[in-house]
């Protein structure tokens, strides 16, 4: 049975997930790429995100590694997208990630904002969502046929998906640093209320993984 999956979502000790004022020049929010050390130099993200060789293979590569196992389609919300804000100004903006993303299956993007879907390289194929969490959901579902859903972010849109008990399974990487300031992800959230609970576990040196899921 298809799931919906957030994975590798990193967080900090306070809690953030992103730091404050976001944009181009800082699209994690100051001090938020610090948050990624335990991902950055495993063998997954070095071949999957950057396209080079080489990396660790050790307990954090093998988080990296399932979150990638088994999945057919992604949501992310526009800021995972693009700094860009309001009305598209034109179609030149096509993601982070250059002509070949790291998804390499169909996107769904929550917007306000209505733009044509964006065909890139190695698969990955962007579409804009303008009428909610749950059209994006079943369209996502659809695209996946039978595999998971994966939530990629931001923490709005992972909020949204947990207020709604709508997210199955979650892994969180919490980072040994503190933000201060941001975007907190469990603010106002009562997760035991929801129906979640700690499943698992692990610690690494750059890195707790954490395991949520349904009671």
């Amino acid at each position: 049975m298809s799931k919906l999956r957030v994975n590798a979502f990193t967080l900090s000790l306070d809690g953030y997930g992103a730091g404050p004022d976001q944009k181009l020049e800082t699209p994690l929010g100051v001090g938020g790429e610090n948050l990624h050390k335990w991902m950055i130099g495993t063998r997954t993200f070095r071949q999957m995100v950057i396209g080079k060789d080489g990396g660790t293979t050790d307990t954090d590569d093998s988080f990296a590694v399932r979150s990638f196992e088994n999945v057919g389609a992604w949501i992310l919300g526009r800021n995972m997208f693009g700094p860009i804000r309001g009305e598209w100004p034109d179609d030149n903006w096509k993601g982070w990630w250059g002509d070949n993303p790291p998804y390499h299956v169909p996107v769904f993007v929550l917007t306000h904002h209505k733009r044509a879907p964006i065909v890139m390289e190695g698969g990955t194929t962007f579409y804009f969502v303008t009428d909610g969490i749950h059209s994006a959901l079943e369209r996502a579902k659809a695209a996946a046929g039978g595999k998971d859903v994966r939530v990629g972010g931001g923490v709005s849109t992972i909020r949204q998906y947990l207020q709604e008990k709508l997210i199955d399974e979650m892994h969180l990487a919490i980072s040994p640093v503190l933000l201060g300031s941001g975007e907190h992800l469990f603010a106002g959230l009562d997760m035991l209320k929801l129906g979640y609970r700690c499943t698992s576990q692990v610690a690494t040196a750059d890195a707790t993984h954490v395991m949520i899921g349904r009671a």
